[in-house]
């Protein structure tokens, strides 16, 4: 998770919703899960929400910025922007390198 505001966090940890979460698929999790949590993030108000799939070497990014969800599935031969940090990405190449 990302939190841009310092200020949101405190010894407890954070009193905030993050502004990104990156989640990283196992094999037990479900579909229904995927939904859920989507849906959960969605309406807590994260602004961008990434599903890291190493079975497939994807990423699904789901932007909420909008009000609604737009998803974009990326490539391990891709560079992810990051949305809430313009002009910077995430090259997926060394990200599954990572996770062989």
């Amino acid at each position: 998770m990302v939190v841009c505001d310092k200020s949101t966090i405190g010894s407890e940890g954070m009193r905030c919703v993050p502004d990104l979460t990156i989640e990283i698929l196992s094999p037990s999790n479900t579909a229904i899960e995927r939904a859920e949590k989507l849906c959960l993030y969605q309406d807590a108000g994260v602004r961008e929400y990434w599903v890291v799939d190493p079975k497939n070497n994807t990423v699904t990014v789901c932007n909420f910025q909008t009000g609604e969800i737009l998803a974009k599935i990326y490539k391990a031969t891709d560079t992810v922007p990051v949305g809430i940090f313009p002009d910077f990405g995430i090259a997926l190449d060394q990200v599954f390198a990572e996770l062989r």
